[in-house]
Order: structure tokens, then sequence, then C-alpha cells
């Protein structure tokens, strides 16, 4: 599929894109055996014995490699998930692990251990953390240094700073936390045959706030085009709420009101029902999902009283081998754009950690 550009050198899509991860979410709501994957016994007891093993010889979890958490039976639906997501439906929910029996860092033992196989775990935060807690911590959305998941409040459709984001959840909320997906080419093919104008807008750079952690001598913000067509490929980059806090940076581009009326389409086609999906994650899923293709969501939740009882899913960014090549502005978020070793929140002094609590 060749690129057609437009004044000013941006490159965009000749037209209606046909792949895999175009999706409509109808068709996935009404076929959960396209995505949902069941552990065996014999699975279950294989990443067991994986993680009794890597842990008798260290408790770096961070260290765990593919080699040192070897799955014999697993790790070959672990190579077959790989093309899911980087050619296929772009996610899978994995079923069954059986959490509640489960330490803390024995959970996440056999999750990192997952993600190994699946690439290279990168930052989240400022701190190095490669194992994330989403979890509600009393924090406050209004606050431009707040990032979403740290509340209780619905997300909006975004994607991560990251080839795949990999969830495994430990509790669920009493109320609501459910998780959303929406095809990012479904939602470009849906503007371009309504607005094409609008559409072609979302190409242009836009700021969109970094929320306070800011690698050395860059700017508060980054400007990555909402959408990217790039080598072949449609990527999607995207968190409403991040776009509009940068506007509180003087030097930060302006939203002109058609870029805004651009924004506003896209959310409205994210949030039609026929275009995306849910799902409730059970504890003890494993969720991946690709960020270039599509993007998630997590509607708001009420939470039990009982702190010991209240929601927490355990997140991993994962860098993939054999990826597709990302654009140059990506290394504003990304640090390098080398395929397998990119992705993640880097600033100075961080040293990936794995924190438990």
């Amino acid at each position: 599929m060749n690129a057609v550009s437009v004044p000013g050198g941006i490159n965009l899509p000749p037209g209606k894109i046909d792949i895999p991860s175009a999706w409509l979410g109808a068709e996935m709501k009404a076929n959960p055996d396209r995505w949902l994957v069941t552990l065996t016994v014999g699975e279950i007891v294989e990443l067991e014995n994986a993680a009794e093993s890597y842990l008798a010889r260290s408790r770096n979890i961070a260290g765990i490699t593919k080699q040192s958490f070897p799955l014999p039976q697993l790790g070959a639906h672990l190579e077959q998930l790989k093309t899911t997501l980087l050619a296929g439906l772009g996610f899978e929910v994995i079923r069954g692990l059986p959490v509640a029996r489960y330490s803390q860092e024995f959970a996440a033992t056999i999750f990192c251990g997952v993600g190994a196989h699946l690439g290279s775990a990168r930052s989240q935060n400022a701190a190095g953390h490669i194992l994330g807690h989403v979890r509600d911590v009393g924090a406050d959305a209004r606050d431009p240094n707040v990032r979403i998941y740290q509340t209780s409040e619905r997300q909006t459709f975004h994607t991560d700073s990251s080839d795949v984001v990999g969830l495994l959840c430990m509790r669920e909320a009493m109320e609501g936390g459910d998780s959303l997906l929406v095809s990012t080419a479904t939602i470009y093919n849906e503007m371009f045959a309504r607005r094409p104008d609008l559409a072609a807008l979302l190409f242009d750079p836009i700021a969109t706030d970094r929320r306070g952690e800011v690698p050395e001598n860059e700017k508060p913000y980054l400007e990555i085009p909402v959408l990217n067509w790039h080598a072949g490929f449609l990527t999607g980059f995207y968190q409403r709420q991040y776009i509009d806090s940068a506007q509180r940076f003087p030097d930060a581009m302006r939203l002109t009101p058609a870029h805004v009326e651009a924004l506003d389409l896209f959310d409205a086609l994210a949030n039609d029902p026929d275009l995306h999906f849910g799902m409730r994650l059970q504890p003890g899923d494993m969720q991946f999902v690709y960020n270039h293709a599509l993007l998630h969501d997590r509607t708001g939740f009420r939470d039990w009283p009982d702190p010991g009882q209240k929601r927490h899913l355990l997140r991993l960014w994962l860098s993939m081998e054999g990826d597709r090549p990302l654009p140059d502005c990506f290394r504003q978020r990304y640090g390098s754009i080398e395929i397998g070793n990119r992705g993640g929140i880097i600033v100075k002094g961080t040293s990936l950690n794995v924190p438990l609590d």
C-alpha cells in the first residue's frame, strides 16, 4: 500500500486499511474463541515449576529471561501469540492462572516469565518500574502530574508507551473496571469514509503532556501525531486527557478548532459500541494488547471497602523483536526506536526494578 503525500510532506494511507487488526467490536464480542485461550493443567504446572526454580536461584525478578524461565509446552503458544499481536488481531487473553493461591512475588514471577517469552520489559515510570501496579491510590486525575491508572476514574481510549502492554488481573473491583479495546485502523477507516478532511489532520504533530516524567534536556510534552503512516503501517499514539493538559504549556502548539473537531470525532468513534467491545478480566487473566494497532480503555469502578480486596492488576510494557519500524518522532517518547529495544519511560538515574507492593 503506497502512501499519499499532502501539502507539508505528511504521508497518508491511500484509502481504507484492510488488515486483521481492523476488526469491529461486535465481531470480537460474538467470537471470544478467536481471542480467549484457557491454560491447561499441564501449562499451569509448567509455569509454577518455572517460577519455583527461578526464585530458588534468584529473587531478582527484573532479571528473568526466556532462557532462565523455560516453558516447553506453553512457549510454543507464546511464539504464536507474537504473530497474533504483531500481524493478527492485536490482542489475546490467557485465562486460568490460579492467582488466589499465589503470593504476589510468585504471581509477579510467572507474569514476568511469560512476558520474557514475548519481548523485553520496559520501564513504566520515572522510578524504573518494569512491573506496574494498576490500582486506585486515591490520586486526583485533575492533577497534571497524575497518571489516570492511579485513580478509579474512566481512563478513556489511549495507547501506552511501548510495543505491547500486558495485564495480569489479581483482583477485580466490586463494580465496574471493565477493559475496553478498539482498533485504530477501524477508527481511521470510519473517519476516512465520513470526514477525510478531519482524518488527515490526525497525521499532524500534536502536543501530549508528559505528566511530569521528563527526560533530561527534553520538553515537558511530546509532539507525536495521533496517527502515523510509516513503512506501510498505520501506528497510533493517543491519550486525549494528556493532549488537553499539554495546552497548559505556553510554548506547546495550540489546538486549532479543526484539530479539536478531528479529535472529538476520533473519540466519538472509539466510544461507538459498534466499533469497540468490553471484557471483564477475571483474577488470573493475562491480557496482552498491541499498542501500535489498538487503543485500550478501562471503565470507572467502585472498589471494595476492605483494602485487602481492592482491585489490583499487574502490568508489563514489552518491546518486541520482529516488530514494525516506527517513525523518527517516536524517539521523543521511546528514546530509541531500535526494534526490540525501545519504549518505556527513562529519566536520568533510572534503574530497572520490580516493586512488589
